[in-house]
């Protein structure tokens, strides 16, 4: 192990070096800023799932659904700026969007994930997901499952064409540019939405790892509705993940140089972890990208109950998972997103604290990993000590 901690926070490095132990970790990082400044900087194992090359200072991995909560902060950032109104119409900014109902879909309702779309009858393939004119005129094609802004269930690939396609055309610059532009470079974060050629290297190789088996030799399994939602080809669940299809290889480069803000983003857990660091305040005395009044909007509740994908009960604000069964935060004013198999993100305003966790070893869960938990359950104690 690798890195460094603040006097307090040594839990953390205690959790860390179990979860390769323990819990079937091969490779990964955690960062945690506190006020603005590191207390946290660990990293551990093999940059690639498979073994070889050592993990490094700087290593970069893609970090799936933990994506969403940058393309949340362009809208956010955009509507702080005066240049994107949450209550209006998708369809104001992007008049083809109006078909089949969708007129009264509101900006705010896509953040909420209320928008209706979060499948595709006709799933999209790797090569069209990647090119934004076809992925946008697919949604705005595709007739709502239920009546938008009425209930909501989680997107998890149509929200890159969402909310991509509303950058785009507010500001004429595709998602990772903007992103690139207004999110990383200000901040000093090493994140990315469409992995440029020149940082390729740094980013390695990500796989299914097999979690480790409860005590007693059993398997903890998810309950049977749940089981039947994600194996069910006809569910809405496995409409949505399934939107492209076949499922992407995560390794190919043309993928990961992709615009996807819903899945394919690549960071480094300082990247992630800076990232919402700054969003509740200066990172290292640097800039901040979110006004108070847009903090309270990203993490004020939106969206609660039976997500209609996820099928267990999700807390949503704008963008955002909240503290929840579903997804465990640091407390309840937390904000931020998984990305399933792994990573997390997220900012918790009250304490101070920023989080990144980044992994090369993908297991199964979608919202609460538990390698994931344990670091984040570690920095609660560290801050109750």
């Amino acid at each position: 192990m690798n890195g460094t901690v603040a006097t307090g926070f040594e839990a953390v490095r205690e959790a860390f070096a179990h979860n390769f132990e323990a819990l079937g970790e091969r490779g990964a990082a955690v960062v945690v800023h506190r006020d603005g400044h590191k207390v946290v900087d660990l990293w551990a194992g093999t940059r690639d799932v498979s073994g070889g090359a050592p993990w490094e200072r700087g290593t970069a991995q893609i970090m799936r659904s933990a994506t969403k909560g940058v393309a949340a902060a362009a809208l956010l950032l955009l509507h702080q700026r005066g240049e994107l109104d949450l209550d209006a119409p998708v369809g104001a900014y992007w008049p083809e969007f109006k078909e089949h109902g969708k007129e009264h879909v509101r900006v705010r309702d896509v953040l909420a994930h209320r928008a209706g779309v979060p499948a595709l009858d006709r799933p999209l393939t790797p090569a069209e997901a990647a090119d934004p004119d076809t992925g946008a005129a697919a949604v705005a094609a595709q007739a709502p499952a239920w009546e938008p802004g009425t209930d909501h269930g989680y997107h998890a690939q149509t929200y890159s064409w969402l909310t991509g396609e509303l950058v785009r055309r507010v500001t004429g610059r595709t998602v990772g540019a903007w992103i690139a532009e207004h999110i990383a470079a200000p901040v000093g974060a090493d994140l990315w939405v469409g992995l440029p050629e020149a940082e390729a290297h740094r980013a390695g190789l990500v796989g299914p790892v097999e979690p480790p088996a409860a005590p007693g030799g059993l398997r903890t399994r998810p309950k049977r509705n749940v089981a039947d939602a994600y194996t069910d080809p006809d569910s809405l669940t496995r409409r949505a993940f399934g939107a492209i299809h076949p499922a992407p290889d995560e390794n190919d480069p043309a993928y990961r140089a992709a615009e996807l803000p819903a899945s394919n983003g690549v960071a480094t857990a300082e990247g992630l972890s800076r990232f919402y660091a700054s969003l509740i305040g200066e990172v290292d005395g640097g800039a901040r990208l979110f006004t108070p009044a847009t903090v309270e909007a990203a993490r004020a509740e939106a969206s609660s109950g039976a997500d209609r994908v996820l099928v267990v009960p999700t807390r949503f604000g704008l963008g955002y998972m909240l503290h929840g069964v579903a997804s465990p935060l640091l407390g309840p004013g937390s904000f931020g997103h998984p990305g399933r198999g792994g990573a997390l993100g997220f900012a918790d305003p009250e304490s101070g604290i920023a989080f990144g966790y980044v992994t090369n070893g993908q297991q199964k869960g979608v919202t609460a990993d538990p390698r994931a938990q344990a670091l984040v359950r570690a920095v609660r104690s560290s801050l109750a000590a």
